[in-house]
């Protein structure tokens, strides 16, 4: 089942050339996502009869093309697969042409709010969603990273979580963590590179209050920032 809802450029979503930044083309992304779960009665709005939310673990997004102010959008998502505690769904948005712009893929899990610890898909939930199989926007599968070690870092700077940072569900926003890393990037590196490629690990929820330190890095033409807290990382942000 693919699932598909039309989106305007506003002038919130734009940076340099009136285009489209990174966190609107993720809000993008996300927003059709929860439509989707909506329509299948798994949504905002089910969390608190259901006891259930989608927690996401991984973004995984290329931009081709980027639309500018005022440009229409038409973005698509769909399940791709489900196995056991791992949903994996896949974006594409393409322009009034028809053609594709940007693509992204993810992987979710859905959590009991009670116990807040992870729930198996049962079929049920899977059938629900009517998963594409045989459509995929990368050739590679989105992986967990093992083993982050912040040894080569170039640099650390703290980051104070906001109020404006925290969403519904009490912990820190998963397109936030773009503000965070747009604070911590070097000031020549902030204005000089355009980032088309964006991958994001949530390894542990951000809570209010969190002192966050981060270290950036830099490897094959990657910005790379570990975020942790009391020694524990709770993201990881690739940007190149």
């Amino acid at each position: 089942m693919i699932y598909s809802n039309n989106y305007k450029i506003g002038l919130e979503d734009i940076g340099k050339n009136y285009e489209a930044n990174n966190k609107a083309i993720l809000a993008i992304m996300q927003d059709v996502s929860a439509l989707h779960s909506d329509s299948v009665a798994y949504g905002v709005f089910q969390i608190e009869t259901n006891k259930r939310a989608w927690m996401i673990l991984d973004w995984k997004i290329q931009i081709i093309k980027r639309p500018k102010y005022g440009d229409e959008i038409k973005a698509q998502t769909w399940s791709r697969k489900i196995e056991r505690i791992y949903a994996y769904r896949d974006f594409e948005l393409k322009d009034k042409e028809g053609n594709t712009i940007a693509i992204g893929t993810s992987r979710w899990i859905l959590v009991d709010i009670d116990r807040r610890r992870p729930v198996r898909l049962t079929e049920d939930i899977a059938n629900l969603y009517e998963s594409e199989l045989d459509k995929s926007v990368f050739s590679e599968e989105i992986e967990d990273s093992k083993n982050v070690k912040c040894e080569d870092y170039l640099f650390k700077k703290e980051y104070d979580i906001q109020r404006r940072d925290i969403d519904v569900n009490n912990h820190m926003h998963n397109l936030n963590y773009l503000h965070m890393v747009y604070e911590i990037l070097p000031e020549e590196v902030y204005r000089n590179r355009t980032f088309d490629n964006v991958r994001i690990i949530y390894k542990k929820e951000i809570v209010y209050g969190e002192k966050v330190e981060c270290y950036y890095y830099e490897k094959d033409d990657k910005c790379i920032i570990t975020a942790k807290c009391e020694d524990k990382i709770k993201a990881i942000i690739e940007l190149y």
